[in-house]
């Protein structure tokens, strides 16, 4: 089997360990481009055939998911949907109706900050930033009359998908990556393969640790921000974490920085610098906390973060010597070993590994 060893950079990395071995099991890597970014599946298993096989089914997971939840692509189902479901009810695979539940509930207790409907406007902002230039403002002021999680309806008996109006265009770039990066770990873990981690660019998952570690090392910085000095190592094992900020996509105007992250109450690209990192049990509840909590902002984000269970987060706001780095009080408890994140209605498991390295 060829490993392909190709690096993207993402905002929060795994520091390669070593190729550790416990009893038979050896580090296989391989790395293929889905969803618009490069998937990287790290694992650890008994032989390269055992391995071969459970990548190419983690992998092909994964462009199943594509096929489902890209915005992109013309013929994926949730553009189906957005061509179909005005006015009228149209049932959805399993997959993107737990997308959409998992949005809609992110949705209304963020007041509208995590919105999938904002397609429309974020289609004008990625445009925009192939130009480097903002949108036109008559466009992105008929765009705004398109979008509003209200206007977006699910039944779940019936698992079918209703919107109010022609014209609407969803996007679950916030919250798919993790989706689907926890479904490639459950994939590789039906394979007997226990040990390992699935990184779609900001968002990583991962299960058991390597051998002999005590869990999967990962670097957190200032999220591509080298003047703040910013930086901690973490080890995580059976969590997920992501990471959103403006490091990569953005774009600057009258020297104002827009990020992608869209603001839902304005329709404009956050111009507040901010970068979150969250920490869960899964990943389609980091990815989209992560975006959710960047629009929202430090306090009213932080606020947010303290009262859901089982789950952490680290903010750094601002920039140069101005860059301040928050902490949510669960995050300093996990790494000090003192608490288990524990998603509700789950069981107990082992104790998550969660420490910073000096």
């Amino acid at each position: 089997m060829s490993i392909n060893r190709g690096w993207h950079p993402i905002a929060a990395w795994l520091i390669c360990s070593m190729c550790a071995r416990a009893a038979d099991l050896r580090r296989f890597e391989a790395v293929e481009p889905h969803m618009g970014t490069l998937i990287r599946i790290e694992l650890y298993a008994s032989s390269e055939q055992r391995a071969a096989t459970a990548l190419r089914a983690a992998f092909d997971r994964i462009a199943q998911l594509d096929a489902l939840l890209s915005d992109f692509r013309p013929d994926s189902e949730l553009n189906r949907i957005c061509r179909t479901a005005a006015g009228q009810p149209v049932q959805a695979s399993s997959d993107l109706f737990q997308v959409l539940a998992a949005s809609q509930k992110l949705a209304r207790e963020t007041g509208g900050a995590f919105d999938v409907t904002l397609g429309p406007v974020i289609r004008l902002w990625r445009q925009a930033r192939k130009e480097n230039r903002l949108p036109d403002v008559a466009a992105l002021r008929e765009a705004t009359k398109r979008y509003g999680y209200q206007k977006l309806h699910l039944d779940p008996a019936s698992q079918t998908v209703t919107l109010d109006e022609a014209g609407m265009l969803l996007d679950v770039g916030g919250i798919a990556k993790g989706y689907a990066a926890g479904a490639a770990l459950s994939v590789l873990a039906r394979f007997g393969i226990r040990s390992a981690m699935v990184a779609a660019s900001g968002d990583l998952v991962f299960g058991d640790p390597p051998p002999g570690q005590p869990g999967w090392r990962i670097r957190v910085d200032s999220l591509g921000r080298a003047e703040t000095g910013f930086s901690r190592t973490l080890i995580l094992s059976n969590a997920a974490v992501s990471t959103s900020g403006d490091a990569e996509q953005y774009v600057v105007s009258g020297g104002e920085k827009y990020s992608h992250i869209i603001d839902s109450s304005t329709g404009m690209g956050l111009t507040r610098p901010i970068a979150v990192t969250v920490v869960a049990r899964q990943g389609i509840e980091a990815d989209g906390l992560a975006t959710a909590v960047s629009v929202l902002g430090p306090d009213r984000g932080m606020d947010f973060i303290e009262k859901q269970s089982g789950v952490a987060a680290l903010f750094v706001t601002g920039r140069g010597n101005a860059a301040q780095v928050l902490e949510s009080s669960r995050w300093s408890r996990i790494i000090s070993g003192a608490e288990l994140i524990k998603a509700p209605g789950q069981p107990a498991r082992a104790p998550l590994p969660l420490a910073a390295i000096p």
